[in-house]
């Protein structure tokens, strides 16, 4: 006999977003999300509670691409921080969901010299 209950899970893009938020803002050399529309030609650092406006998830089926929009560190070697970002994205979204992922994006839409 079969222990699975009818019924389907449905998870949120929402809910994706703030895994993958999250794992990218654990990453070494991330300053923060970004908006992905530019404001008079600037990248806009988004507050904590905001994070979630600098990731889109979309659905193609059964398929899920990520895209990530971060400002990063100045002097960080910015393909090192974009490939970690995407293998840790990627390891927190598939182990939540017990799915893959088609693709993660990483877009930098700018660097923060530090202070």
């Amino acid at each position: 006999m079969s222990n699975s209950i009818p019924g389907r899970i449905e998870v949120s893009p929402n809910a994706i977003a703030s895994l993958a938020a999250q794992a990218s803002l654990e990453c070494y050399g991330v300053v923060g999300m970004s908006s992905p529309n530019f404001v008079n030609g600037l990248a806009e650092l988004l507050h904590i509670e905001q994070r979630n406006r600098g990731v889109r998830v979309h659905f193609e089926g059964d398929d899920i691409t990520i895209d990530l929009f971060v400002i990063l560190q100045y002097g960080t070697r910015i393909s090192t921080v974009a490939d970690e970002m995407m293998k840790s994205v990627r390891f927190a979204v598939e182990r939540a969901l017990g799915r893959s992922l088609k693709a993660v994006n990483v877009h930098v839409q700018g660097l923060r010299v530090p202070q």
